[in-house]
């Protein structure tokens, strides 16, 4: 099947998909890792360190080619390290908060709701993405979270992603929300395109997060919030 004629039907979660929905959701992120690394050395001050790190130790270790580059790659390592349990470390948290029990999170509140984006493959159904809504109330006002957007890196470019959005869109017009927030990082740049593509507007670029502030800062990594009014 091509992404052309695939036919993927958008459903609510159901327990039976809890292993998929992991495999999905822990791909679907951990595949930013080594675009993140090159992201992150590719930047002038992460440049200028890596030339620092090599230089000085050529020079102060008496022009010792090995030592410059047991520096240089220990400094190269440690920005990688950074990079995957920048997200490795959001992949083991979720698992261990929402997603360790889906109905009970998002399926037992009617202004919450996780659903599945299933397509059949070689003769079987298979799980090839996934969304979630939170309601939320803010001033008074309620307005639906947006997450664990995911769509398999199979299907990508198949609309399916699209798909997904608007019916976490459609759930939270029915629910009476005024907007819709959600938050990804800058190095996810498909996901970020497609929000701009949905009429999300930028609201907030910052650095806070579950990881340490210096791994934050060696990723050269942003949190974007998003938001739309519906």
């Amino acid at each position: 099947m091509t992404k052309s004629n695939m036919h993927a039907v958008i459903r609510r979660y159901q327990p039976s998909d809890r292993e998929t929905v992991e495999t999905v959701f822990r791909e679907g992120i951990m595949e930013h890792i080594n675009p993140a690394f090159i992201y992150a050395m590719t930047r002038p001050l992460h440049i200028t360190v890596s030339l620092f790190f090599y230089i000085g130790a050529y020079v102060m270790g008496g022009q010792s080619v090995v030592l410059a580059l047991v520096s240089g790659g220990a400094w190269i390592g440690l920005v990688y390290f950074c990079c995957f349990e920048f997200y490795t470390g959001y992949v083991r948290a979720r698992l261990n908060t929402d997603m360790r029990d889906v109905p009970g999170y998002y399926l037992s509140n009617p202004d919450n709701c996780f659903w599945v984006a299933e397509a059949e493959i070689h003769g079987r159904p298979q799980v090839l993405g996934m969304v979630a809504v939170e309601g939320k109330s803010e001033k008074g006002q309620k307005y639906g979270e947006l997450y664990r957007m995911i769509v398999s890196s199979s299907c990508r470019r198949s609309g399916l992603g699209l798909q997904l959005a608007k019916t976490a869109e459609d759930f939270c017009r029915e629910r009476r929300f005024t907007k819709i927030k959600l938050s990804t990082s800058s190095t996810q740049k498909a996901a970020v395109a497609l929000y701009f593509r949905l009429g999300f507007k930028l609201v907030l670029v910052h650095t806070q997060s579950e990881s340490p502030k210096w791994m934050i800062w060696m990723t050269r990594a942003t949190i974007l919030a998003m938001e739309k009014n519906i």
